[in-house]
């Protein structure tokens, strides 16, 4: 069983669309107002539509690269069959951006299953300040705690102001077990001697909180090289995962940090945050697509409950819902 699988006993989880729809309406409104007026008065889609359509794709922050994919997969479509109105041109983007995703979900060696034997789950979770990294954590943490999982937050983000205090609060918030050795510590002493303890009180999973800066790249990749090399000699196969929290109302800046997170280690996994607020919900897509990195959770509000499964078909179907 995939260890997000655990996730999807909670209903308020598993029925994900309603939050989705109620997450993505920002972007929705900024996305199908320009639609709208760009497919008004026009029958058939020509040279002139598909340049608005890109620039509509564009200011939503889907990516230029994406983009210009999308707008080609359209060409393709209508040379054959042209639209003949707005819930016909909705059906094609829908379907291509559907596929799209769906696409990139097939990540080779990608590969979520906990056994018995595979135990912890060890999840190391990356991001610079304020995508919302540490609130993350607490709300992943509180799905696993109430489906029943001995689950233990380690506090190796030692470099930022506060970041200890902040996990320890949610780790006392949602009833879970908590490693620290305080501010400005080596993150690698502190990762190695957290897995030394939950191997011997037996936790289910482990979510390292860490690399809460970007300083610079080679400094970066050193921190992280350093506390996956110290973790395996606990645990040969640590981490399982590193997840990269983004946070989805920067737009173009996070797909700058994913190019510089990924340079510095395997990131095998996305979290996208504050996709309730914001009109740049495109990122989803643009990121999906050109780092080939599945998006795994998203954040729709500020609430203890407000994290999600990322499942494309949802997604896309809330995003294009009127």
């Amino acid at each position: 069983m995939s260890i997000f699988d655990i996730f999807k006993s909670n209903k308020k989880v598993e029925a994900q669309t309603p939050e989705i729809s109620k997450g993505l309406e920002k972007t929705k409104d900024n996305f199908f107002t320009k639609l709208s007026k760009a497919v008004a008065g026009k029958s058939t889609v020509d040279a002139s539509f598909l340049d608005e359509l890109e620039e509509i794709l564009v200011s939503s922050d889907v990516g230029i690269s994406t983009t210009i994919k999308i707008i080609e997969r359209i060409e393709t479509r209508v040379k054959q069959d042209k639209y003949l109105n707005t819930a016909e041109l909705h059906s094609i983007l829908r379907d291509e951006i559907n596929l799209l995703l769906t696409e990139n979900k097939k990540t080779p060696d990608f590969d979520f299953t906990v056994s018995s034997q595979v135990k912890p789950f060890i999840l190391m979770v990356v991001g610079v300040n304020g995508v919302g990294k540490t609130t993350t954590i607490g709300k992943m943490a509180n799905q696993f705690v109430k489906n029943g999982n001995k689950v233990l937050l380690v506090a190796a983000d030692t470099f930022r102001a506060g970041a200890v205090d902040q996990l320890e609060i949610w780790s006392q918030r949602v009833g879970c077990g908590f490693f620290a050795k305080g501010m400005n510590t080596d993150p690698s002493a502190v990762a190695f001697d957290a897995l030394q303890m939950a191997k011997n009180e037996q936790y289910d999973v482990v979510i390292v909180d860490t690399a809460g800066r970007l300083h610079n790249k080679v400094n970066l990749m050193n921190e992280l090289s350093k506390i996956k090399r110290v973790m395996s000699k606990i645990y040969d196969y640590a981490p399982n995962e590193v997840m990269l929290v983004l946070d989805a109302s920067t737009g173009q800046n996070a797909f700058e940090q994913a190019k510089q997170f990924t340079a510095a280690t395997e990131v095998s996994s996305l979290a996208l945050t504050k996709l309730d607020g914001t009109a740049k919900g495109g990122v989803v897509i643009g990121i999906s697509d050109q780092f080939k990195i599945p998006v795994r959770v998203i954040g729709v509000g500020e609430g203890m409950q407000d994290i999600q499964l990322f499942n494309a078909k949802s997604f896309v179907d809330s995003l294009f819902e009127v």
